[in-house]
This record gives structure tokens, C-alpha cells and sequence, in this order.
């Protein structure tokens, strides 16, 4: 899959926000006391251990936002995997605006790359059978855009990306309108034909219902590999299959052997460890 990066209006904002943060009223106050307005410098971004990198445009965008007359080049792309030590890419400019920079860059760069480190994992443990990873919308606020582009970065597929592009009635939708069949009926006559329909299921009799009903994509919620099995036998291609709960990169293959098209994670956007990268100094430019 060809990794497509976000368009600059979308991430834009997003660093923007974050330096005003850091910034405040007074600028970096350490910077400009310490370090002399002319001098210039040559640093690098390196990796402290192993993983996946994603989050270079945001990088960037930290060190040109602060001062425009920064250049990065990069050795590596979002994507590419790293190994402890691993330079990932080196930027020249004005000193003072590469250390204004350096921990909002380094924030998104880690951040992104621990998303992608870890979807990779789980990715590399079911290659060889069909089934793929999915992110969910469990994302840090404001940042759905970028987390869900980590993931792509990191080998997963992005499911829907809000409430506005897909309906997946989940149990309380079922609940409240009074049983799956109801549920999927109402959700027909309300959207138009080019909108996708999933519901979550939680028992093979669920699922039952919702295949006379007739759906897009059904989510199998926390069941074990061998009711996967069975429900993939009572789908038989009729609709998407996605299994979601509990999955680990141990237990990923199991669920995945099972025959399901899709293994849904939302720990891979909301837990994921941040991914150990510095910024070195090299020398002065």
C-alpha cells in the first residue's frame, strides 16, 4: 500500500498549535539569553531504538514554522524502519530556532512513530494470512488525522475516520432501537446508498439477524478465535468480517487464522509507547 502523506493543511494547524503552546507570550526565553542570534548549527535526529518511523512532515514543520531558514534533509522516510542509532535526518540553520523547535518536533516524531512501531508488530505477526489491522477512533483529540496516518505508516488500514463517513451501529444503537434487525432498518432509511452500513454483533445469533438484514461489514466484538471461525462460515462472504477485543501481537494470528478480513485495535492509537528519538547536536554551520 502506498503510504500518501497528509496535506500540509491538515498538519499545518496541528504543529501551529502545538508551538503556540510551548511558546506562550515570551518565545523560548532559555534560547534567546543562552545561545547568540547569528550562530547557526548542524543537528541530528536520531533513533534510540528500534521501531518504525512516522511523523517527518510534522517534524519539519516545527523547525520551518519557527524559523524559516531551516533545511532537513532526511535520510529515512515515514514508514522505513529504524534500528537503535539510526540517523533519521539531519537540519541546518539558526541555533536558537533549532532548539525553539526541537521538542515539539521530536514530540510528533515520537508520538507517531510509536504508533507506527507497534502496528507494525502486529502487522509483521499476521503477514501471512488476509487479514489486515485497523485503527478505531479511540485518538488523542485533534490529533486523529495524524495518529491514523501512523498507522498506515506502520502497515494497518485506517477504518472510519468519524461518524460522519460510515454507520456502525454498536451495542448501545442496538439496545435502544430495539434489536439488530431494527436497528439495521432504521439505519437504511436513513442514510443514502453511498454510505457503507456495519453493526457489532456480540453472538453468532446477532450475526444471524444481521446477515438476513443484510449489512456492508459486521464487527465481531470479543469473540474467540474458534466462534470467529463459525462466524466467517455464517458470513461466507456475504459482508466484510472484522474481529475487535483483545488483540495483542501473541494473539493477533490466532484471530487472524480464523479467517476474518479485518482485526480492529484501539490500543495502537490510545496506548501506544512513545518511540525513543533525540536530536543531537553535530556542529556549528
Amino acid at each position: 500500500m502506498t503510504l500518501v502523506p497528509l496535506p500540509r493543511l491538515v498538519v499545518e494547524p496541528l504543529v501551529r498549535s502545538a508551538l503556540l503552546e510551548d511558546l506562550g507570550l515570551a518565545g523560548d526565553i532559555t534560547s534567546a539569553a543562552v545561545i547568540p542570534e547569528d550562530h547557526r548549527s548542524c543537528v541530528a535526529i536520531v533513533a534510540r531504538q528500534p521501531g518504525v518511523i512516522a511523523g517527518l512532515d510534522a517534524s519539519e514543520l516545527a523547525f520551518e514554522l519557527v524559523d524559516p531558514r531551516t533545511v532537513m534533509t532526511r535520510h529515512l522516510l515515514d514508514g522505513a524502519k529504524v534500528g537503535a542509532g539510526d540517523v533519521i535526518a539531519t537540519i541546518e540553520g539558526p541555533s536558537r530556532g533549532l532548539l525553539t523547535a526541537e521538542r515539539t518536533a521530536l514530540n510528533f516524531l515520537g508520538h507517531l512513530s510509536g504508533i507506527a512501531t507497534v502496528t507494525a508488530g502486529i502487522a509483521d505477526a499476521i503477514n501471512a494470512t488476509k487479514a489486515s489491522i485497523v485503527c478505531t477512533r479511540k485518538t488523542t483529540p485533534g490529533l486523529r488525522a495524524l495518529e491514523k496516518y501512523a498507522v498506515r505508516a506502520g502497515g494497518g488500514m485506517n477504518h472510519r475516520f468519524a461518524l460522519y463517513d460510515a454507520v456502525l451501529i454498536k451495542d448501545n444503537h442496538v439496545a435502544i432501537a430495539g434489536g439488530v434487525a431494527k436497528a439495521i432498518r432504521r439505519a437504511k432509511a436513513g442514510v443514502g446508498h453511498m454510505v457503507k452500513i456495519e453493526v457489532e454483533v456480540d453472538t453468532l445469533e446477532q450475526l444471524r439477524e444481521a446477515m438476513e438484514e443484510g449489512v456492508d461489514a459486521v464487527l465481531l466484538d470479543n469473540m474467540t478465535p474458534d466462534q470467529l471461525r463459525e462466524a466467517v462460515m455464517i458470513v461466507a462472504g456475504r459482508a466484510i468480517t472484522e474481529a475487535s477485543g483483545r488483540v495483542t501481537p501473541s494473539t493477533a494470528m490466532a484471530f487472524a487464522a480464523s479467517g476474518v478480513d479485518l482485526i480492529s485495535v484501539g490500543w495502537v492509537t490510545h496506548s501506544a509507547p512513545t518511540l525513543d528519538i533525540g536530536l543531537d547536536w553535530k556542529s556549528a554551520a
